[in-house]
């Protein structure tokens, strides 16, 4: 049976902790309803467009907020083009429809009590992300042909993978390791980038190996207890240092031997240095809008801010007044007349007063 080997270095055990920090904040956070849903649909979407940029899709993030806005799953891509005011291949528009079906699967799959990962889970994920995108042949099915795993965007070849033969070999023994007592003891996290990197590496599929080893990555995060509400992309932070992602993974294969001979060490310092990064700036962001749960407690009410007028909210927890000038060096890229909507609504609100006329202006919070 698969047995992979890595060294649980120092900088693992930091990158966890801080994963492990960022999860218990956001769990406790008294984020409210309106936000976490916001915040989930802006990952969700960010997954998806991500996702698929890194393989390619020339799709920008408003373009597949459009399409992913669009309700009727059955209709065709021309109908979906010309309704969503796109212009772009049939392909990038597929990509990202078959991408959204594929993170609704791992929503259901990983919402079931402790399931056990099969070749047919990895298919139907496979499945769904090729729909209409590969022939039939090859649609949920192990490659019949050799392979190769490179950079989409530069050209160049990490690794071959192996033979096409030795695949469905390969997949069952990773996936009796996965579902092995002894791989149950290990951290999720690092199960779930061992799994990340051994689907990239066996590539069992003809096409569409990275967004299927992605999503059954965090399919095993969201059924071992690392939703963390799904706030979280790692899909973003892997494209945004798309060069630093294929490297990772190719500095692993490019060791000499068989996959299971192979350290994971440099790939799991990477992917949990990934996921510490993504998951603290989540935590910062939650934080900074759970505040508004002080401010229902202040003013005996629920009280929904936007991220501006939440900046403006913290300077004047620290400093006595705020006058327009100082609001417009705190939000330099805003408008003066946004500006003043913001402080007009606060005021409106009850969480600020107003004091003086024309420029000797003031803003207080309201005692």
């Amino acid at each position: 049976m698969y047995s992979p080997k890595f060294t649980i270095t120092q900088a693992i055990l930091k990158h966890i902790g801080a994963i492990e920090a960022a999860k218990a904040s956001i769990d406790a956070s008294p984020l409210i309803p309106l936000y976490e849903r916001q915040f989930r649909e802006e990952a969700r979407v960010k997954t998806i467009h991500y996702g698929t940029r890194i393989e390619g899709n020339d799709l920008t993030i408003d373009e597949a907020k459009k399409i992913l806005a669009f309700t009727d799953l059955k209709a065709d891509i021309e109908s979906i083009g010309s309704k969503t005011g796109i212009i772009a291949r049939d392909r990038d528009i597929q990509e990202v429809i078959n991408y959204r079906r594929t993170m609704s699967l791992i929503d259901k799959i990983g919402a079931k009590q402790k399931i056990k990962y099969t070749p047919r889970i990895l298919k139907h994920i496979h499945q769904i992300t090729v729909n209409r995108l590969a022939p039939l042949s090859e649609i949920g099915k192990y490659r019949q042909v050799q392979a190769v795993w490179g950079n989409h965007k530069t050209g160049k070849v990490f690794f071959r993978p192996p033979p096409a033969v030795e695949v469905p070999y390969l997949v069952k023994d990773f996936l009796s390791w996965l579902n092995s007592a002894t791989a149950r003891d290990t951290h999720p996290i690092i199960r779930a980038a061992i799994a990340h990197y051994c689907l990239v590496a066996i590539h069992p599929f003809t096409e569409a190996n990275g967004r299927t080893a992605r999503a059954f990555a965090t399919l095993i995060l969201f059924q071992e207890s690392y939703d963390i509400k799904k706030l979280f992309s790692l899909e973003e932070h892997f494209d945004k240092n798309i060069l630093g992602y294929f490297q990772a993974l190719a500095q692993v294969s490019e060791q000499k031997g068989p996959i299971e001979d192979r350290d994971l060490t440099s790939w799991l310092e990477y992917f949990t240095k990934s996921l510490a990064i993504e998951l603290t700036r989540v935590k910062n962001r939650v934080q900074k809008l759970s505040r508004d749960q002080h401010l229902k407690t202040r003013l005996g009410k629920q009280v929904v801010l936007s991220e501006r007028q939440i900046t403006l909210y913290e300077y004047l927890q620290e400093h006595e007044w705020l006058t327009m000038n100082e609001a417009s060096q705190i939000l330099p890229f805003v408008s003066t007349d946004t500006i003043l909507r913001d402080l007009r609504d606060l005021t409106k609100k009850s969480v600020i007063k107003r004091t003086g006329r024309t420029k000797g202006v003031k803003y207080t919070l309201k005692n």
